[in-house]
């Protein structure tokens, strides 16, 4: 069993942000080596900054954990996956800041910066973020005294690209793409997706997403394996859906169909579908018609 992992600490700004110029602890994922990685010294991670703040990074190949601690916590747990099109990670707008809303309720959040998939550091791209994923909510539970929490209050909040990732750790979170140190559960108490890429086929996928996750030309068994609208089971988490009818970029049909195959197999799950909003808002954009994060709360308490 793991008893420890390496840990730093950052200073991260966030000029709009109560909670400016606050060091966070940053945790070291994995302990030794990285399972699936290939070592490559010239693959540099690369962050874009936007007035100051750290809002996106790419060629991610060392996955942190950074976790937000709310002044009186109230033993949930969320682990968050930003979206990007695993190319990138929107670390700012579907992280931090979601992260510090998440803290005024209460909850104790974790932002996975998880591997994105390339061939240059990875045996297998298809899984080394998943394994990032099912590492994480291990983590998470192994040290829920640690962090004050409750063993069966933890989930995963995903945006787009990240959306799927949390779709998949809820669907596959059983699947062995690793050599885990203990038996710990890696499967989520509940998820909360926001404008997901749930499938791969050509009929609903997000294009960049799949290319990026499975390559130019993926097989028929890998398209049907990453479709998480068909790995669901009666045992999937319940489940919060958020997209925009006018999603430009991963359509809404996405959401739709992992919401009626929830429905088929009785799991627990509330989708809001809104008119307007396109795709990407998080918490970045100010100009929209709806406010998912107060239906994202209530939700939350209404499912304790």
């Amino acid at each position: 069993m793991k008893s420890y992992k390496y840990t730093l600490f950052l200073s991260y700004f966030f000029i709009q942000s109560s909670f400016a110029q606050l060091d966070r602890e940053v945790i070291q994922l994995w302990n030794d080596t990285i399972p699936n990685a290939i070592e490559n010294p010239e693959f540099k991670e690369i962050l874009i900054i936007t007035d100051s703040v750290v809002a996106s990074i790419e060629r991610v190949s060392q996955p942190t954990l950074t976790v937000f601690q709310p002044v009186k916590p109230n033993g949930i747990a969320v682990i968050i996956f930003p979206g990007g099109g695993y190319h990138h990670l929107a670390i700012n707008k579907e992280g931090y800041k979601v992260a510090e809303w998440l803290n005024t309720l209460g909850i104790t959040v974790f932002v996975l910066k998880y591997r994105l998939p390339n061939d240059t550091i990875m045996k297998d791209k298809s899984i080394g973020s998943l394994q990032d994923a099912q590492e994480a909510m291990r983590y998470v539970r192994l040290n829920i005294e640690k962090f004050q929490l409750k063993s069966d209050k933890i989930g995963v909040l995903g945006f787009s690209a990240g959306g799927h990732l949390a779709a998949t750790l809820s669907t596959q979170y059983d699947k062995k793409v690793y050599n885990a140190e203990d038996n710990i559960s890696a499967k989520p108490d509940f998820s909360i997706l926001i404008y997901p890429v749930i499938s791969m086929k050509d009929s609903l996928t997000h294009k960049g997403s799949r290319k990026n996750l499975l390559g130019e030309s993926p097989s028929d068994k890998d398209i049907e394996n990453y479709s998480n609208e068909t790995q669901i089971d009666a045992n999937t988490p319940k489940t919060f859906l958020v997209h925009a009818t006018d999603d430009k970029s991963v359509s809404v049909e996405n959401s739709i169909q992992y919401y009626l195959a929830l429905k088929d197999y009785n799991v627990s799950a509330e989708m809001h579908i809104y008119e307007k909003g396109g795709h990407g808002f998080g918490l970045g954009r100010e100009q929209r018609n709806h406010a998912w994060t107060e239906a994202c709360e209530q939700w939350l308490k209404a499912n304790n």
